[in-house]
């Protein structure tokens, strides 16, 4: 964005909020070329600023994983490392129930082959962030957890959550019911 022209900053910022209310009503496959009309721009426009679909979401979504990132650091402090952990996959799952498309985004970044050319990154950046609250709570934990088992775990539960009435609350409750059998209390 620095160094971009004034009209240029400004049409990125009314794509990014156009398409952050179309993802969040029609899910990660909203259309590009929908959203550029919306925001009164072209497509060649909409594509210069975001080549591709994935390059979008990581556009809309980069704000949210930033703080979860930013919440893994302050969490890895806490003297509880079994809650630190706990209250972070909270976090990214309510996060993940109630952004409408994020969980398929995961799945989708999860499942590319190796060596795919996609610019999402925001399961590679989950999996940084939470790694050391993992390794924190290994003593917690259920032999061989890894930090990918748990994030495959809340995006598999914020899929089959996304579409609930209440998102966030049935998703909190299927975490609960899970933990037990990941990591049994003490």
């Amino acid at each position: 964005m620095t160094g971009q022209r004034a009209d240029a900053r400004r049409n990125y910022a009314l794509l990014l909020a156009v398409a952050e209310e179309a993802i969040a009503a029609e899910g990660a496959d909203a259309s590009l070329e929908q959203i550029a009309r919306t925001a009164g721009v072209g497509s060649g426009t909409a594509r210069r600023h975001f080549p591709t679909r994935h390059a979008l979401l990581e556009a809309v979504f980069r704000r949210q994983i930033d703080t979860l990132a930013g919440r893994a650091r302050e969490l890895a402090a806490e003297p509880d490392a079994r809650a630190a952990l706990l209250e972070w996959l909270g976090a990214v799952l309510r996060f993940g129930a109630t952004t409408r498309g994020l969980a398929e985004a995961l799945n989708r970044d999860r499942t590319a082959a190796p060596g795919e050319v996609h610019e999402h990154c925001a399961a590679a950046r989950l999996t940084e962030a939470g790694t050391p609250l993992v390794s924190r709570a290994a003593p917690y934990l259920a032999a061989g957890v890894t930090i990918t088992d748990l994030l495959n775990l809340v995006t598999g539960i914020a899929l089959a959550t996304e579409n609930h009435p209440d998102a966030a609350t049935e998703a909190d409750r299927l975490l609960r019911l899970t933990i037990e059998g990941v990591s049994p209390p003490a």
